[in-house]
């Protein structure tokens, strides 16, 4: 239940609300206190800090707010509300210090006269197939990310396709390494509308995803096309061409918005070396089985997750010898850990019986600023280094590398920054203290026929060489398929601007370029991980039914 200083806010922030003066809303909030407003009163994505900056925020109006008192709560000083505008219908929730606001969000949920037809809405029969028709949007990869998307549009009456270069939806988990398996809990991966069954693991191996994406594409009717290529896209009045090649038959579609939904970065990566070996040398988005590899000496360079799972795959089908090259500092976390004391709180059984949602708990998430993000952060990463203290002295023992991150903020904080850089430990650390994936500290010079030698003029006999170091950004897409010009004006996708390693500034406050307005026109980004895809997927799809709207008045 609310207490009475949230509903007393409340009831101030209504009236400043109305009165349309950005002074007397600021002077609501604490001075460095933050506004995070998801469409409904900005139209946009956009986390304002401090006073000053809300004072300025554009478009405030009346809206009608209550609040919601069976919604969970972590304790009194904080509540949730609906809220209502001229626009829309949406959700908020503020954290309030000293009786003022600490954090506020703000997210929009639904159009008025735009309501999903879901519930007492239902149609009583299926609507007939419109027939082939240019899409209003154009969806540029069907994995996860592009198939919420869909999912949402199609919900909302947009006209969207989804292509896929691949030939079944799915494949791009299907054909990934044979033990690749989520590291995320399962409360965290459901879809928008239709969630895992209940008896499923509470971590998913990848053909599990992989059935479950391409199951949900068929129930949730959308329009998606399997073994299209994306060839190139060009920005003409008022939308886009873009060249497909569907089943090897070249095609033309004119979209108004194009949204590159591949994922949340760009190409495989592999650091330059010198010379050329006899042997395999992979990129890990290339490895498929160790079992193909029992008996070999097998060098995997990179310490992230792909890294520690190839890895324990070799070793556990049998390779002769396995090193692991570690080039940076790493953050591990035992799995059992991390969910009890990060994941378990909002994703988890426990979780649902005190309410927590999916939905609700995806708001709860959101609701922390990006800013405030890492303060809140180590803390916890104190306690998982106090519990878990003898797998960090064995890990140094071994010669293992480890931190919590440059601040000590811990991987969610690095996830944002450059989604790369951690490993959430399912059994690969204690190969790697028992001696089982032998270990290297330093960086790959050169291949000869027989061996990798390292920069300190070491070398490691090797059958096998795979490169388990990333990718590059996310707008190498845009480059690629529309034009490099294009992808600089764009500048990067992913990361907040922290300054730290893989994430150059300026500050952000938000993900750059995701799911809003990038600054070439119609233009957008859509990825990250399920979580992401799924939460963020209502926002993207919300701005392109406002468009849409819009189009068809004009």
């Amino acid at each position: 239940m609310a207490s009475s200083e949230a509903i007393r806010w409340l009831e101030s922030f209504s009236a400043a609300l109305a009165a349309g003066e950005g002074a007397g809303v600021a002077r609501l909030f604490q001075p460095g206190g933050y506004w995070r407003d998801l469409l409904a009163f900005s139209g946009d994505i956009r986390t304002f800090e401090g006073r000053d900056a809300i004072r300025g925020m554009p478009r405030l109006g009346a809206a009608r707010l209550h609040v919601l008192g069976q919604h969970p709560v972590a304790d009194p000083h904080e509540a949730w509300f609906s809220l209502e505008t001229a626009v829309g219908r949406g959700i908020g929730h503020v954290r309030l210090r000293d009786g003022a606001a600490w954090t506020l969000l703000t997210a929009l949920r639904e159009l008025k006269g735009h309501e999903e037809p879901a519930g007492p809405r239902r149609p009583l029969y299926a609507p007939r197939d419109a027939g082939a028709r240019q899409p209003y949007v154009l969806i540029v990869g069907g994995g996860q990310g592009g198939i919420a998307l869909g999912a949402r549009l199609k919900r909302l009456g947009v006209p969207a396709l989804i292509v896929e270069k691949n030939e079944r939806a799915g494949d791009s988990w299907r054909k990934r390494y044979k033990s690749l398996c989520l590291h995320d809990p399962v409360w965290y991966d459901h879809l928008p509308y239709i969630p895992f069954p209940d008896h499923w693991p509470v971590f998913s191996p990848k053909d599990r995803i992989a059935d479950w994406l391409e199951m949900y594409t068929r129930v949730m009717e959308l329009d998606y096309w399997t073994s299209t290529e994306c060839l190139n896209a060009r920005p003409v009045q008022g939308g886009w061409e873009v060249d497909v090649l569907k089943n090897n038959q070249p095609l033309t579609l004119r979209p108004t918005h194009l949204v590159l939904a591949t994922g949340m970065s760009g190409f495989p990566f592999r650091p330059p070396v010198k010379g050329v070996a006899s042997f395999p040398v992979l990129h890990s988005s290339e490895f498929k089985d160790g079992a193909a590899y029992a008996g070999l000496r097998c060098v995997v360079v990179g310490s992230s997750t792909s890294a520690h799972d190839i890895c324990a795959d070799l070793v556990e089908n049998g390779a002769a010898e396995v090193t692991l090259i570690q080039r940076a500092p790493t953050i591990v976390v035992r799995s059992d850990t991390l969910r009890e004391l990060a994941w378990g709180k909002l994703y988890s059984e426990e979780a649902v019986a005190r309410g927590y949602t999916t939905d609700i708990a995806d708001l709860t998430l959101a609701s922390v600023p990006f800013k405030v993000l890492p303060e809140l952060q180590r803390p916890l990463y104190a306690e998982i280094a106090r519990r878990d203290a003898d797998l960090y002295a064995a890990l140094s023992k071994a010669g293992f590398v480890y931190d919590f991150g440059e601040d000590g903020s811990g991987l969610h904080s690095l996830y944002l920054r450059r989604g790369a850089g951690y490993y959430i430990d399912v059994g690969a650390s204690q190969m790697i203290i028992d001696g089982r994936i032998r270990l290297k500290r330093g960086a790959v010079d050169a291949l000869d026929e027989r061996a990798v030698v390292l920069t300190d003029g070491s070398r490691l006999p090797a059958d096998l060489v795979v490169f388990a170091t990333g990718y590059g950004n996310m707008n190498q897409w845009a480059a690629k398929l529309i034009s490099p010009e294009v992808a600089e004006r764009v500048g990067l996708v992913w990361g907040v601007g922290s300054n730290t390693k893989g994430d150059p500034g300026p500050w952000e406050g938000e993900l750059r370029n995701m799911w809003k307005p990038t600054k070439q026109p119609n233009l957008w980004f859509h990825g990250g991980n399920l979580m992401q895809s799924r939460h963020y997927s209502l926002y993207l799809a919300l701005q392109l039914k406002m468009r849409h709207i819009n189009q068809a008045r004009s």
